[in-house]
């Protein structure tokens, strides 16, 4: 199945007005469980620095969802934001203009396999971004030189837990996982914990996500309706009635799963301190 054809087209649904962007961003907020995690993760992070400036790198910024976000915390800071995809740096970078944001963000087109910005950082964010990139020991490599001393990188990825759902087949028997596009089924919780550790850092934290309410949460939220998406577009029709029946449940599972720690899970949210 793919998701990028439905992405673009609620992007440029939403993206007819600042307004309705920042509405997408706010929805997506709310419906997406990894953006729990993220935004608690944030958070203890903007608490523990104090209200202190921080610059910040959106490592695989898409569509500026996260970066966003980080330009209204580093309280002064920059973001930067860097994605292969030309057509979406152009984007973000047009939008925050629109926004008269483009002095607190900046994006550029980069390959993070090469993409080294010494000492410049201190935090890096990747969100579901590593499980594209087959070089992923040496863009762990890239993000430790480039955070500053006590910076953070914060991960969220697919564990090896079922993330990709890799174990799909089709009629022909063949594997067809969700998510397609990914280079690896998902990262083994001790596994990213060792690269990174070689990378350079020097303390990593891992832990699971989307546990038994948030995995439920994503058939619910997302799985089910793009996969109907993929059969029909005039499904874009129903998806609001969808939505206002199973909403409620999953803001409950999604809680439940940000609330709770997880001996195993499809997700990881992963910490690692320079």
């Amino acid at each position: 199945m793919h998701y990028d054809p439905i992405k673009r087209t609620l992007g440029s649904f939403f993206n007819r007005t600042p307004r309705l962007r920042i509405l997408f961003y706010n929805l997506l907020d709310i419906l997406l469980l990894r953006s729990w995690h993220i935004r608690k993760a944030l958070r203890q992070w903007s608490q523990e620095r104090g209200g202190k400036s921080a610059d910040a790198l959106d490592a695989g910024s898409g569509f500026g969802q996260y970066s966003y976000r980080l330009a209204k915390l580093c309280n002064g800071g920059h973001v930067t934001g860097v994605d292969v995809k030309d057509e979406q740096i152009a984007d973000c970078n047009a939008f925050f203009k629109r926004l008269g944001m483009a002095d607190r963000a900046f994006f550029e087109v980069a390959d993070l396999t090469t993409y080294r910005r010494p000492n410049s950082f201190d935090l890096i964010l990747s969100v579901d971004v590593m499980e594209h990139i087959e070089a992923d020991e040496a863009v762990f490599a890239n993000f430790s030189e480039s955070l500053r001393p006590g910076g953070l990188l914060l991960i969220s990825t697919p564990s090896d837990q079922g993330g990709s759902d890799a174990d799909e087949h089709d009629h022909d028997g063949q594997v067809h996982g969700f998510i397609d596009e990914h280079v690896r089924d998902g990262y083994n919780i001790d596994d990213i914990a060792q690269k990174l550790r070689r990378a350079g850092f020097s303390r990593v934290e891992a832990a699971f996500s989307y546990g038994a309410p948030g995995h439920v949460s994503w058939v619910l939220s997302m799985k089910w309706p793009i996969s109907l998406l993929n059969v029909s577009k005039a499904f874009f029709i129903l998806l609001p009635f969808y939505y206002v029946v199973t909403f409620p449940f999953c803001l409950i599972l999604n809680w439940a799963d940000v609330a709770n720690s997880h001996k195993s899970g499809t997700g990881l949210i992963v910490k690692a301190f320079k």
